[in-house]
């Protein structure tokens, strides 16, 4: 395991539980599930992610003895416990919609069936794992709904709420759809496009800004994308121009200009008319700056001359939905059904499976929400992953999680593609089997309660 994401990487409140689950022998079968309450406001859809993460952190899921002796330290637990969860593996099977699977409120991204003890120490890590990856990829995917076939890029690492949010987030991002991201460690762990430009310190640590074109043009003659709002971004627009012959004579062609800053859209219309004039028709335009999908929104819809755009800070943050209302949650146990009935936040009770209906156009129509033995109308969207601990199938390739998010976003309906709150959600019933089982563990918990 990871030694910066080791087992201790998790809520105290799950080991004193173990302890009591240890100590009075509850090692039967529980099933437990992650999913989200409802959706946040102004999303009609969510995309699951991180689940290939999740499955590592299972496979290797081990105590150290540094940690275990730590935990000794601490007195809070008996001896014969720490010799037993040196031993603890995760032994269980795990059922999961596959990433890039649009999903939507109450659905169960996540099911995991395994001795309780197990299944409930690994609910911490798999909730900060499937929470921030979901949550990125699914407001990326607003961005990639509004700017079809622009380049969008990733460039947040620098605003992440750390390395591993920044890291994630190219990687969700991705498979939302965007084109890449700027983080380097991204394209060497996940295979992900990488793309960069220039700072403006660059521009600043020269006498003058067609030198430091030049020289950024002889140091990177593939990637040659020149920042011109340092100063003055029309005037730097025409020394691009007066400097492109010079390149090309060299055999290095300027691929595109960076503006940062100000009326992207204004900026965007004097800077083409600049380019066009001066023969650079074929150099494109890419913008950045406090970007996210509803400025994304706004500069198309007047027509802005933009080719492509990096969104950062407010991407990697999700600034307006910084966190997912999820959970995780117990929903049997050694075969006996288990509904939570606290006031807000109650759950169905059972094992679950999702079914998924299209129409004729492929264009999503509903989904059903039913128990896992029961047959329904549609395409079931939850698939075993993990059998007595190990994968059942080799690593699914990013490209291929992509892929996936790219034809669901396909078949969302049109008015869930929008930015704004549908005024009619998707619709995800109740199978009549699920909601006579809610209502007879109602009715136990009454009596037992």
């Amino acid at each position: 395991m990871n030694p910066d994401c080791g087992a201790l990487l998790t809520d105290l409140y799950q080991l004193t539980m173990l302890q009591g689950y240890w100590q009075h022998g509850m090692h039967e079968t529980a099933v437990f599930e992650f999913f989200v309450r409802k959706l946040p406001p102004h999303r009609n859809f969510l995309i699951a992610a991180g689940l290939e993460q999740a499955i590592v952190y299972l496979e290797d899921l081990a105590f150290s003895s540094a940690e275990l002796e730590w935990l000794r330290q601490t007195q809070r637990f008996q001896p014969e416990f720490l010799c037993w969860l040196e031993k603890m593996r995760f032994t269980g099977d795990v059922n999961a919609m596959p990433e890039g699977t649009v999903f939507f409120a109450d659905e169960p991204i996540l099911q995991v069936i395994a001795p309780l003890p197990e299944a409930q120490f690994v609910e911490t890590r798999l909730i900060n794992l499937l929470n921030f990856q979901t949550t990125i990829a699914s407001k990326a995917a607003r961005s990639v709904l509004v700017a079809r076939n622009k380049l969008l890029v990733d460039f947040g690492l620098r605003r992440a709420q750390g390395a591993d949010a920044g890291l994630m987030a190219a990687r969700a991002t991705y498979i939302a759809g965007f084109s890449g991201t700027s983080t380097v460690l991204a394209g060497q762990r996940f295979k992900v496009p990488i793309y960069g430009t220039m700072a403006h310190s660059f521009v600043q640590a020269h006498a003058d800004e067609m030198t430091a074109f030049a020289r950024f043009a002889d140091a990177n003659p593939g990637n040659v994308v020149l920042l011109i709002d340092t100063y003055n971004t029309e005037a730097a627009a025409e020394k691009v121009v007066r400097l492109a012959p010079q390149l090309k004579q060299r055999g290095i062609v300027i691929r595109a200009v960076r503006i940062d800053s100000g009326d992207l859209g204004s900026h965007a219309r004097k800077v083409r008319q600049i380019l066009d004039s001066g023969g650079l028709g074929d150099v494109h335009i890419f913008a950045s700056g406090n970007l996210d999908e509803y400025k994304l929104r706004d500069l198309i819809e007047v027509g802005a001359p933009i080719d492509g755009f990096g969104v950062g800070t407010r991407l990697d943050t999700s600034s307006d939905a910084p966190y997912l209302d999820c959970a995780y949650k117990l929903q049997e146990y050694g075969g006996r059904p288990c509904g939570k009935r606290s006031e807000g936040k109650t759950t169905w009770p059972g094992r679950k499976q999702v079914y998924r209906t299209l129409d004729g156009a492929g264009c999503m129509t509903g989904d059903v929400l039913a128990l896992h033995d029961e047959r329904e109308e549609g395409e079931p969207l939850v698939h075993p992953v993990l059998c007595g601990g190990k994968r059942l199938h080799a690593s699914i390739p990013l490209s291929a999680s992509c892929d996936r998010a790219a034809r669901q976003l396909e078949q969302l309906p049109e008015r869930l593609r929008k930015l704004d709150q549908a005024a009619q959600p998707f619709k995800v019933k109740i199978s009549p089997g699920l909601q006579s089982l809610a209502l007879a563990v109602d009715e136990q918990s009454r009596w037992s309660g």
